[in-house]
């Protein structure tokens, strides 16, 4: 079964991943399945092209970094813990700006 999801980067998040704003993935088969924790391994490995320091802080996203799973906070749907269905959006928006 594939599993698909739209990933999208905002605020300059999108910057790291050569400007490209929506990704449309089919995930790749495990035997658990992926929760955020798993899928933020995959994006750093797969998506994320420069300066991993930016989007990443250890296993998380770094402060700064608004996580939206179908357009709710992902701290109401357990962050990293949360199993992804499919057809899920995920959405990352930095709310850092430079000055």
């Amino acid at each position: 079964i594939s599993v698909v999801h739209c990933f999208y980067f905002r605020g300059g998040a999108e910057l790291l991943f050569d400007g490209v704003k929506k990704h449309q993935v089919t995930l790749p088969c495990q035997p658990e399945p992926w929760d955020i924790r798993n899928l933020l391994k995959w994006i750093k490995q797969n998506l994320l092209k420069e300066r991993p320091e930016l989007f990443m802080q250890g296993e998380s996203v770094r402060p700064g970094i608004l996580v939206l799973i179908n357009d709710a906070d992902w701290e109401l749907m357990g962050e990293l813990d949360y199993k992804l269905q499919d057809q899920d959006n995920v959405l990352f928006i930095s709310t850092l700006h430079g000055g």
